[in-house]
């Protein structure tokens, strides 16, 4: 088996993990970022509405705001910090390295927005697809690195710790230790591994075990799964955020929640605005409470979806704020300036994950967890609109700096790892596809936007019997992306219920009709 040994390794190349590496490569350090597709194929490139930042941050105002937000469940010593660190790193990274096209008005001066839940404007963005211009730019940086190396079409398989993966059979007395990762390359098929001093999560969400999501291929929640495996203990995972304007006909998007920061309001199938019955913000208001009212307005009556509407705006600002939703739309049939556009929720964003640091310090040496795959309670119980890329740079930019200050002052001992034993059997992908719908689906009906104690006991037994089904499966085949898709995502899957059926209140994105 091939071994390959570097400073850092990254699992996951979206923006939490881009930042890392630059920040790392900055400080002298050689990091291996491995992403399993392409290295664009990133929940960060879909986010579209914008980015916290304030030059003088009113840190107590902003608060304030992921207090409401979060239902009063936030971590505040991370708000404070990750709030603070990511307004610094944005100026370092992407105003000053990078100089990121945002928008600015004639003086060249930053535009500002709001989004829900938000009651100032404190949002930067780049038209309608401000991920992207943060990613894009980060990652060209990323690759012309000498001391990055980018592995695409590589995925992580498991941790290696010193008790399990050492060839020395007394390592198993050392504290609990991860030491890089097995990795599959997704192209050939071999399996070697990576030996790192510093081994990093960014894997992203976990939105593709639901039927519905506006989260990127292989968004299953691969490094909260491999993180549980070795001992990592993982928090709040009953909290998934729903979006509730995602394109409700033919092929799915997302439609900003900027949009009703600029104006946008949500009329049901009768054409009546509905938001001023369900909270004060009307349609500004947090996002788990926007998601359900669309559900209610849906079922009341009894129509497949409900409206967005920003036809009465002017056109021409609509289409120079929203070029790219704009144009999806009109690939679809609709144009937004003209017509209200149907829309219903969707998996978006996880608030729980691998308990974090600020720092990405998780419960295990040397594992490190940062972005939407860790939990530092920035969330709560839901998260505040544009804090998920403030959270993600904020934690990258912190995560290396300490790193690199541990790493200059510590001597690391890096075992062998024992050889990966392949079986030769092909995995049957009919037999995958069967089970990943099954996943989807039970998660969906049973674990998804409004829940019960009944769909959610059901939806436990149907996982449990999932779970053990695909590991007899997985330890007898050969290994593909598909099958670590379904491997990682059934357990993430059974996490999540298991803390939703044993919270009993009903708050934020944990939603309990009865």
């Amino acid at each position: 088996m091939r071994i390959i040994h570097t400073d850092c390794l990254v699992i996951g190349a979206g923006l939490a993990g881009c930042v890392y590496a630059h920040e790392a490569a900055k400080n002298g350090l050689h990091t291996l970022l491995l992403c399993c597709g392409e290295m664009s194929q990133a929940n960060s490139d879909l986010a579209q509405g914008g980015i916290v930042y304030e030059p003088q941050l009113k840190l107590e105002d902003l608060l304030e705001d992921v207090r409401m937000a979060t239902a009063g469940l936030c971590n505040e010593r991370a708000v404070r910090e990750l709030s603070t660190a990511g307004c610094k790193a944005i100026e370092e990274i992407f105003l000053h390295d990078l100089d990121v096209n945002f928008d600015r008005d004639e003086k060249h001066a930053l535009r500002f927005t709001r989004e829900g839940a938000h009651r100032k404007n404190r949002i930067i963005y780049s038209k309608d697809t401000t991920g992207h211009a943060l990613l894009s730019a980060l990652q060209t940086a990323v690759r012309k690195n000498p001391l990055i190396t980018v592995r695409e079409n590589a995925a992580a398989i498991d941790l290696l710790t010193f008790s399990h993966s050492s060839t020395d059979i007394m390592d198993r007395y050392e504290p609990l230790t991860v030491f890089g990762a097995y990795v599959l390359d997704n192209q050939t098929g071999e399996v070697f591994a990576v030996t790192a001093k510093k081994t990093i999560l960014a894997t992203g969400g976990v939105g593709q075990i639901y039927r519905h999501t506006t989260n990127a291929a292989h968004s299953y929640g691969h490094g909260i799964a491999m993180a549980y495996r070795v001992g990592a203990r993982v928090m709040n995972m009953e909290y998934v955020q729903f979006h509730p304007t995602v394109f409700a006909k033919g092929k799915s998007f997302l439609l900003s929640e900027a949009l009703r920061g600029e104006g946008a309001i949500l009329r049901n199938v009768k054409g009546e605005a509905f938001m001023e019955k369900y909270h004060p913000l009307k349609d500004l208001a947090p996002r788990d409470i926007v998601a359900r009212a669309i559900e209610q307005e849906r079922l009341n009556t009894s129509h497949d979806c409900v409206y967005l509407d920003i036809s009465h705006r002017p056109a021409k600002e609509t289409k120079e704020r929203f070029p790219a939703i704009y144009h999806k739309c009109l690939e679809e049939g609709f144009d937004l300036t003209k017509q209200p556009v149907p829309v219903v929720p969707a998996a978006h964003y996880f608030c729980g994950g691998v308990y974090a640091t600020p720092d990405g310090r998780t419960n295990i040496c040397h594992l490190n967890a940062i972005g939407e795959t860790a939990c530092t309670g920035y969330h709560g119980a839901n998260r505040l609109a544009s804090t998920s890329l403030l959270e993600a740079v904020a934690m990258g930019y912190l995560c290396a700096h300490a790193d690199a200050q541990e790493i200059a002052a510590h001597e690391f001992r890096i075992p062998t790892p024992k050889d990966w034993v392949l079986p030769n059997e092909k995995p049957d992908l009919n037999l995958i596809k069967q089970d990943l719908s099954t996943l989807r689906s039970t998660m969906w009906n049973y674990v998804g936007l409004m829940r019960s104690a009944t769909h959610l006991s059901r939806a436990e037994k149907i996982l449990r019997h999932l779970h053990n089904e695909i590991n007899a499966f997985y330890k007898g085949a050969a290994l593909c992306q598909e099958l670590l898709d379904l491997r990682n995502g059934t357990q993430t899957g059974l996490l999540i219920a298991y803390a939703a059926l044993r919270n009993k209140r009903s708050i934020g994105c944990h939603y309990l009709s009865n």
